[in-house]
């Protein structure tokens, strides 16, 4: 099974420019192990050292926000990564 997920564009030049790809896994957790497997880095740029999603980063699954990898997927399901954008 695999789910639509939209990458913020910051994240892009992990995907050669793609904004949506295709991922599987049974929970969160899975699909960004799948990602990183076919988009070495990314991963790093989503998960800290211990496991946990980045504080500029935050993940959608069907438009909930979501805190914790283990969040099971279903086929129906679509993932929405998202940088926060910072400035003055």
């Amino acid at each position: 099974m695999t789910v639509p997920v939209y990458i913020p564009s910051p994240l892009a030049s992990y995907t050669g420019k793609a904004n949506r790809v295709q991922a599987g896994g049974a929970s969160v957790g899975e699909l960004l192990a799948e990602l990183d497997r076919r988009y070495p880095g990314i991963r790093f740029r989503i998960v800290n050292e211990q496991d946990e999603i980045r504080r500029h980063i935050k993940i959608f699954v069907n438009r909930e926000q979501i805190r914790n990898l283990a969040v099971p997927l279903r086929a129906a399901d679509e993932v929405m990564i998202v940088c926060a954008l910072s400035g003055g």
